[in-house]
């Protein structure tokens, strides 16, 4: 059941989704040759402030084996998703694919949001892989209306991503606010016009999640990251959107 927020509600997301963007983006340029992944999970905790918290820390999703250990998920190379920071022996090299993604609980609400890096020198089709992700993302984003369809959103993102990519279609977005996953669930593909509706309110995490080989994933034994079959590399983009009367309007955006 889709769980609209109010207008002072949206106002906090919006608050605590800038200061999400803020500390993301000091991540990302933190994502050096020579930095251990692991050491980002304690620079993060340094930059979140005291009276807000890292939502994903100790949260435990139905089915997870354990609550989850990292105050943010950083996912390198055949790692899409969830990768746990504070358990990895990774240090970052030149070229690495490096996903980071976080949740950020301000005065009792909760954005989401992640974003693809890579370090050091790209290629061209590196570049072209995170530049299809986040377009895709921007897609779907444009394409909500009020009392518009999940549906039109995964539509836009499909169209957008074509044929040159694969979708993770066992990985997908999500309603957020009052717990990192509420309903609707918003999948990477589908059809314009169908799904549930979205209603003025709604708060959701639009997220593509695209690769460069086979569309299949692995579970990782940790219990939570999600690698590519293949060991191919994917990119992941996310922001946190509000329904407004006038369309979708991004709550974890720099300001």
């Amino acid at each position: 059941m889709i769980k609209p927020k109010t207008t002072e509600e949206i106002e906090k997301l919006a608050e605590g989704g800038h200061r999400l963007a803020e500390i993301l983006s000091r991540l990302a340029d933190a994502c050096q040759p020579g930095v251990a992944v692991k050491d980002l999970d304690v620079q993060v905790q340094e930059m979140i402030a005291p009276e807000d918290s890292a939502a994903f820390y100790n949260y435990q999703p139905v089915g997870a084996p354990r609550p989850y250990p990292s105050h943010v998920c950083v996912s390198v190379n055949d790692e899409i998703v969830h990768g746990i920071a504070s358990e990895s022996d990774h240090v970052l090299e030149d070229g690495d694919v490096v996903t980071v993604d976080m949740g950020l609980l301000h005065e009792g609400l909760i954005t989401d949001s992640a974003r693809t890096i890579v370090v050091g020198e790209s290629t061209d089709e590196k570049d072209r892989l995170l530049k299809t992700c986040h377009a895709a993302l921007m897609a779907g984003i444009d394409a909500i209306t009020p009392d518009g369809h999940v549906g039109d959103i995964s539509a836009a993102i499909q169209k957008r991503i074509g044929n040159d990519y694969s979708i993770f279609r066992e990985l997908v977005g999500h309603g957020v606010g009052y717990s990192v996953h509420e309903d609707p669930a918003v999948p990477n593909f589908g059809r314009a016009g169908t799904g549930p509706k979205l209603p003025v309110g709604t708060v959701i995490a639009i997220e593509p999640m695209i690769g460069l080989g086979s569309d299949s994933v692995l579970a990782d034994s940790d219990g939570y990251t999600y690698r590519t079959n293949d060991a191919s590399l994917s990119a992941h983009f996310e922001h946190t959107v509000a329904v407004t009367p006038t369309g979708g309007r991004i709550l974890t955006h720099n300001q």
